[in-house]
């Protein structure tokens, strides 16, 4: 088999060089010669564990290649994915589109014959019957069929998540996108994936309900940490507890500054717009991105708490700054709040991040970057964990307190041990924990 993916980005990459790890033909095109030069050169764009080798191995294997030419990219397709981006549009917080749209309308007039549209990326519920008008403005009496196949792709693990999914949806009207989408699924059966097939709006929806869902989860357990505090117990013992109900589950129950990254706070947002415009409001989703907004606040006030009322002239050490651990992406991180809120107060920064690339693009121009942890918090008088990075858990309290001028030790991912902190002279506090 052979496809086509429309986009170069986080999901058109990760997606390409998987399928092409399936044994099928794959060419992604890009509008960006400068990325796809890179890409030809074996430099990704991205940072995700494991990616880089699977690309490589899969451009050597002759399975996986690159282009700017659409054309080339469907010569001879079974699908075509679209894998473009679907930003928050500025001032609506509705999906932008105008990527999808316009990428359907070059399928549409490239095409040569009969071929499934597969959308890939993130987009509102009636999306694919938007996109079926353009195929049928721009090309009547075409022989393209559209499915949805969204992705759950998580940023730090997406090739296990792509290679052994919790299921895959697809969504569809007609029986041959079916038949070609279960084909390159194939290798999957073999380890019992579910095969979710649904209609259009149906896959579409998943999607945002399930990112949802689990944005609600984190929201809640983050306001139940808050509870913990006020009441005297534990958020780590209370989410064990809860986790335990299979019907509940443990994941997503973990409490901490405020969720970001690609996915949840746009999605989230679209999802609101679109059910207020449907008259169907999700108030818990509404609710869930003001509670998100105003949390990473809280963490810069709390920062400004532990050290007395006032950071001005203080020196805070930041540890962490990406969204998540194994990722680069800064979109929506917790540091783009705080940070700035601690800078904007009279506070010197000195951050690490192990992929900090975006970092200091984005951050305060006065941000003092270290090279390493205890680069960070030499002569700090606080230092904060903000995202939790296999490297911090194992920092050592002792030469941390050796590093530091002052004793204030925040750590806003619950990562580390209150006791071997406390021991060591320093003031430590956590979220929820007593």
């Amino acid at each position: 088999m052979r496809v086509a993916m429309i986009g170069a980005g986080y999901v058109g990459l990760v997606s390409g060089a998987c399928f092409a790890e399936f044994g099928v033909d794959v060419c992604v095109v890009d509008t960006e010669a400068s990325k796809v030069e890179a890409l030809r050169d074996g430099r990704i764009p991205i940072y995700e564990p494991g990616l880089d080798k699977l690309v490589e191995e899969n451009v050597r294997d002759g399975r996986l290649s690159f282009t700017t030419a659409l054309e080339e990219a469907m010569e001879g397709a079974d699908a075509v994915f679209l894998a473009v981006g679907t930003p928050s549009r500025r001032g609506d917080g509705h999906a932008d589109l105008s990527y999808v749209f316009a990428a359907a309308e070059q399928v549409a007039r490239a095409a040569r014959g009969p071929l499934v549209l597969v959308t890939k990326s993130t987009v509102p519920v009636g999306t694919g019957r938007r996109i079926k008008a353009v195929l049928d403005e721009v090309r009547p009496g075409h022989e393209i069929v559209v499915a949805s196949n969204p992705e759950f792709l998580r940023e730090g693990s997406a090739i296990a998540d792509f290679m052994r999914p919790d299921r895959v949806v697809i969504g569809a009207e007609d029986d041959r996108a079916f038949q070609v989408l279960r084909r390159l699924y194939r290798p999957l059966y073999l380890i019992e994936t579910p095969i979710v097939q649904t209609g259009i709006e149906t896959a579409e929806l998943i999607k945002y309900a399930a990112n949802a869902f689990l944005a609600v989860k984190i929201t809640f357990i983050n306001q139940m940490a808050d509870l913990c505090e006020r009441a005297g117990a534990n958020v780590h013992d209370v989410a064990r507890g809860m986790g335990l109900d299979g019907r509940i589950g443990r994941k997503f129950l973990h409490a901490g500054p405020g969720y970001g990254g690609s996915c949840f706070p746009k999605d989230t947002l679209a999802l609101a717009r679109t059910a207020q415009e449907l008259g169907a409001p999700v108030t818990i989703v509404e609710q869930t991105i003001a509670a998100n907004d105003a949390r990473k606040e809280q963490m810069a006030e709390r920062v400004v708490a532990a050290l007395g009322g006032s950071v001005a002239g203080k020196t805070v050490a930041v540890l962490g700054l990406t969204f998540k651990p194994e990722t680069d992406d800064m979109r929506d991180a917790p540091s783009l709040v705080v940070v700035p809120r601690l800078a904007a107060a009279g506070a010197t920064i000195r951050a690490f991040d192990p992929q900090p690339a975006h970092a200091k693009q984005l951050l305060p121009a006065n941000t003092v970057f270290a090279e390493g942890a205890l680069e960070a918090a030499e002569g700090a008088d606080a230092v904060v964990l903000l995202t939790e990075w296999n490297e911090f858990r194992a920092l050592s309290p002792k030469r941390l307190q050796a590093a530091m001028k002052g004793d204030v030790v925040l750590d806003l991912r619950n990562a580390w041990d209150p006791e071997a902190f406390r021991e060591c002279g320093l003031n430590y506090s956590s979220i929820g924990r007593p």
